[in-house]
């Protein structure tokens, strides 16, 4: 590679891996330096330059001119520089072309190997480029192999990886299946460039129906919101800028065709359509549907609200192993409590109790002082009449 024309091999590299020109003729150059250090122990003041002229990568050595050399490899005398320039004057430096067939065989070996390390570290750096922006994107890919219960996936140009974490439940793989998952995460590590996917993220839901849905991609129906308990179920909160498009239908398709393609994808997963409305407590009773709610009572400050539904909708409201209520919780962003009507009517009526208690309480409390009033009242009275009677008697003696 050091002798010979380097233009043709330079642009194949070009073509084959997407390296800019200038990042491989700055590998090419580091190389052919390195190689030149080593073989003169860095004990020389060195140079490489690419000739684009002749293709060959060019060493010069500088020296510095002086009266009287003490630094054999660094310092040149003047009269010995002038018989290769002969305008050189002391103090200037002198660089001098070296034969790049000098070096052995151990610097040219050297030279490969930063070449072949500058053309991966650029690889990186492309692959890096290429999908950092990239990140909230579905890809498809192949199957290539587990490791440890993560799964390698081919991209093309880069290996992703599909951790067991972000994996749905139920789902397996085999080598070469083809998948497809959202980018979650790329990042640079030691090891080089490290996409993550995840087949569990809500961002694969949406870009899904964006992807099946032409008024999601057109912007006639917006995503609000979604989420969800991978494998099992899904909750989808959408709304029309167009007051004649239904935004749930939409999302449906005919015949469910459209909502259908999602669930496959997604092997089966329940996915709820529902219309997102800025007034929480309606959205509320949408997203538990298909339960009924009798009324809703809001907490504002709080940001939670209790939700009274019949006795027989309670168990549809908060779903198997309370998943319906928790979904529609996550997607509204409140807390939820959801009671009965027997039930809050038993509170309703525990609450009363003691204020009637209190009532009662309060009507004895005044009736006795009304009694004490009257005994307190009458006693004077009687003493009154006591004393006129003993008078009397007093008299008629």
């Amino acid at each position: 590679m050091l002798v010979g024309n380097l233009n043709h091999i330079i642009d194949q590299v070009v073509k084959d891996k997407g390296i800019k020109r200038d990042v491989l003729v700055d590998a090419l150059e580091s190389a052919v330096l390195s190689a030149a250090n080593k073989k003169y122990r860095n004990t020389r003041d060195l140079e490489a330059h690419f000739n684009e002229d002749t293709g060959l990568v060019d060493v010069f050595e500088f020296v510095t001119v002086v009266d009287e050399v003490v630094d054999s490899y660094k310092e040149i005398d003047l009269g010995e520089a002038r018989e290769i320039d002969s305008e050189v004057e002391v103090e200037d430096s002198l660089g001098m072309l070296l034969e790049a067939g000098s070096f052995s065989r151990i610097a040219a070996q050297t030279a490969k190997q930063v070449i072949i390390q500058k053309v991966r570290e650029a690889e990186r750096e492309g692959v890096f480029n290429e999908f950092k922006d990239r990140v909230g994107e579905v890809v498809n890919g192949i199957v290539r192999r587990y490791e440890r219960g993560d799964l390698i996936v081919d991209l093309g140009r880069a290996e992703a990886l599909l951790p067991n974490r972000e994996q749905a439940p139920r789902e397996n793989y085999r080598q070469s299946d083809r998948v497809r998952a959202y980018i979650s995460e790329v990042k640079m590590s030691s090891k080089g460039p490290q996409i993550i996917l995840s087949r569990t993220h809500p961002g694969l839901l949406i870009s899904l129906f964006n992807s099946e849905v032409p008024e999601v991609t057109e912007g006639i129906v917006e995503i609000k919101g979604a989420v969800r308990e991978p494998g099992s179920r899904a909750k989808i909160a959408v709304v029309s800028h167009d007051i004649d498009v239904d935004p749930v239908g939409a999302c449906v398709g005919m015949r469910g065709s459209r909502v259908q393609n999602v669930v496959t994808e997604l092997r089966g997963e329940r996915i709820d359509i529902i219309p997102w409305t800025p007034d929480p407590a309606r959205f509320a009773c949408a997203a538990l549907a298909p339960a009924d709610v009798s009324r809703v009572y809001i907490d504002d400050e709080g940001q939670s609200m209790e939700i009274i539904v019949p006795d027989d909708q309670l168990s549809l409201a908060i779903g198997k192993k309370g998943q319906n209520v928790r979904l529609a919780a996550k997607l509204i962003g409140w807390k939820i409590d959801i009671k009965s009507e027997s039930i809050a009517k038993e509170e309703e009526q525990a609450a009363a109790a003691p204020a009637e208690e209190k009532d009662v309480v309060a009507e004895e409390v005044a009736t006795s002082d009304v009694e004490e009033k009257e005994t307190t009242e009458a006693t004077p009275s009687d003493e009154l009449a006591d004393s006129i009677e003993v008078d009397s008697d007093n008299s008629e003696d």
